[in-house]
């Protein structure tokens, strides 16, 4: 098993090295420049549309708040308590600098994937929308076999990813630790609940999503502000620490081995990715099955899941273990930041994370099981849906057996893979994106009502 650990690590530093780190950012920057820094001056209009009344009418599955909600519930899982702890202790405090740093160019990223999930989504035979980077990669850039590239490493993800073994490990683990339920009845009860939820396909999934993402968030948004506010005293130093440790190493120190400026940079943005997901390709598959005809009103929409999850979520989760000093102990994972919030907030602070990262991980998993469907369908049609599924909850009833360091690796390498084919679709299609938004934006401002069906891109729609 060592020697396995070894050779995966081996090939999770060549997947996250350097060009897979700058074409991640890269692009993020890329596409801020080209629109105008959109991320910053549209966030209000952005969350002003998340809420708005659903469009009369309009082509889809779900209401864009179910969609976003359904790519909320992939999104905001272990990554934000699990792994927001794995960056911290592998890369320092400064890790979570860089996690703000690629959250706040993933923006713009996720923007454009959603604006290119409903711009090129398609009807299945079963009448369900599909769309994504496969679907914009072969319909926009008319690159099939990239697209099927994607299509089986997102598969990947679902089965070996961020879709299975990394959550149910993280909810086995929290529930041993808190409520001392054994390993093997926590992952039955979580394969029953997956089985009952999954089977029932996005309408399913979307009506749970709605229902659990919005509580879970703010369940433990608010545990995470009572721990800051009864130690406010010591965030000014706590920010300080963040922003010294992202360009200077930082020293070892208790069970906290050290770390170079290039070991945070690499953590920060490997787990932020994990965590949020800007330029994987995931979220807009989700996307694309909201009720709407205005790609660029879903492009802001799906911009705002990057900004809850990291800029607010992770944040939360790093600052609390950064300032509880749980970051030098000897713990990682679910217990470092179970350690942090019960030194914290004595007494409830580790329900709070065991809570927390059930109904995280649980939503994750059902998020991503709708990802790998659509996947597989795209490669294999929609017979293919019902044998994914199956093999989904199977795996999803081993995940909680496997070892630690070599899940997150594992998930570390497929969500890299998974990244390379949806980055080289947005940067080949970012004219697209830019003409839609300008197009969209110039109609706003003469005062057009917009028939919200049109397209700026003559000839492509």
């Amino acid at each position: 098993m060592e020697n396995m650990t070894k050779i995966l690590e081996q090939i999770d530093a060549w997947v996250w090295g350097p060009p897979l780190l700058v074409l991640l950012v890269g692009t993020g920057i890329y596409l801020t420049i080209r629109l105008g820094v959109l991320q910053v001056f549209k966030l209000p209009l952005a969350l002003r549309y998340l809420f708005a009344k659903e469009e009369e009418g309009a082509q889809g599955d779900v209401s864009s708040f179910a969609a976003l909600c359904t790519a909320l519930a992939a999104t905001i899982g272990t990554g934000n308590i699990v792994g927001v702890a794995t960056a911290i202790k592998a890369g320092g405090p400064g890790a979570l600098f860089w996690m703000w740093v690629a959250a706040f160019f993933g923006m713009a990223t996720k923007y454009g994937e959603g604006l290119l999930a409903v711009k090129y989504r398609v009807v299945d035979d079963n009448g369900q929308m599909s769309g994504g980077p496969m679907y914009y990669i072969e319909r926009g850039l008319g690159k099939k076999w990239l697209a099927k590239m994607f299509a089986l490493f997102g598969i990947g993800v679902a089965f070996f990813g961020i879709g299975t073994f990394p959550q149910v490990n993280a909810i086995a683990e929290a529930t041993k630790i808190t409520f001392q339920l054994p390993v093997v009845v926590a992952s039955i009860i979580i394969t029953v609940l997956v089985a009952l939820v999954t089977l029932g396909g996005i309408k399913s999934i979307a009506k749970v999503a709605e229902i659990l993402v919005p509580f879970m968030a703010v369940f433990y948004i608010l545990g995470s502000l009572i721990i800051l506010g009864l130690h406010i005293k010591l965030l000014p130093q706590t920010i300080a620490l963040v922003v010294k440790s992202a360009f200077t190493p930082t020293a070892a120190t208790g069970g906290f081995l050290g770390a170079t400026m290039m070991f945070a940079l690499r953590n920060g943005v490997a787990r932020g990715v994990f965590s949020n997901e800007s330029g994987l390709g995931s979220a807009p598959i989700a996307s694309a099955a909201a009720k709407t005809n205005s790609c660029v009103e879903q492009g802001l929409i799906s911009m705002t899941g990057t900004f809850i999850d990291t800029l607010i979520v992770c944040t939360m989760t790093g600052l609390v273990l950064i300032m509880t000093g749980a970051w030098q102990g000897n713990l990682e994972g679910a217990q470092m930041t179970n350690a942090a919030f019960s030194q914290g907030l004595p007494g409830i602070g580790a329900f709070i994370v065991t809570i927390g990262l059930i109904f995280f991980a649980f939503t994750t998993i059902l998020g991503w099981n709708y990802y790998g469907e659509r996947c597989t369908e795209y490669l294999f049609g929609v017979k293919g849906i019902k044998p994914y599924k199956y093999i989904f909850i199977v795996l999803v009833a081993m995940g909680a057996l496997l070892k630690l360091d070599t899940i997150w690796i594992l998930a570390d390498i497929v969500n890299g893979l998974m990244a390379i084919p949806n980055l080289i679709g947005l940067i080949g299609l970012s004219g697209v994106i830019v003409a839609e938004t300008k197009g969209y934006f110039a109609q706003i401002k003469k005062g057009k009502s917009l028939s919200r069906t049109e397209t700026f891109l003559p000839g492509n729609k």
